[in-house]
């Protein structure tokens, strides 16, 4: 088992101090993989970067949910699941949806179901996915722009799943609760 310190204000690098004091103005915590992060502060401000990004691309909070979880649980990432689970309640996402996901389960929403086909298909093909992938993706309501975003949440679950493996980072307090791993899904 691989671990990583996680970082306090007082104990991060001088240039992650900022970055975690936003983080926990934003979450009124700091988020124990943003501690992980804070060892390197280039790699927290991306992190961060490219979750503001994310939010404010063309998904709504069902899509987000849709992308972060088929990325987090492809990658069987044992922070990011119950982390996401709790901001997808805080997002007021059907429970439905978010437990469809946990467990690996088609989405009864059509729409939604095409886009946690396309994440699972960029990812498991490493983007190198078919024409005929694309055109069921645009079949369902999608345009390009939403492969590219696609591109970008999977972006920022790289950093943080990756990192979660090699730090093994304890999951925060808030979303024990929603303790989840891969050997416990339906499929």
């Amino acid at each position: 088992m691989t671990t990583l310190k996680i970082h306090n204000i007082e104990t991060a690098p001088e240039g992650s101090k900022a970055l975690l004091e936003n983080s926990q103005k934003a979450y009124g915590m700091i988020p124990g993989l943003h501690g992980v992060l804070a060892s390197s502060p280039q790699i927290l401000k991306a992190y961060q970067t490219i979750h503001e990004l994310f939010t404010q691309s063309s998904f709504d909070e069902e899509e987000l949910t849709v992308v972060w979880q088929t990325i987090n649980v492809e990658h069987a990432c044992h922070y990011c699941v119950p982390a996401h689970t709790g901001i997808a309640h805080m997002m007021k996402v059907d429970a439905g949806i978010t437990e469809a996901l946990r467990n690996e389960t088609p989405l009864e929403n059509a729409k939604l179901e095409a886009l946690r086909t396309m994440t699972l298909s960029i990812v498991r093909n490493r983007g190198n996915v078919s024409q005929a992938d694309l055109d069921a993706f645009y079949a369902a309501g999608y345009e390009e722009k939403h492969v590219l975003d696609i591109i970008l949440g999977l972006s920022q679950k790289t950093i943080s799943n990756y990192t979660n493996h090699i730090a093994n980072t304890p999951v925060d307090e808030a979303f024990q609760k929603f303790a989840w791993s891969k050997e416990n899904t339906a499929s």
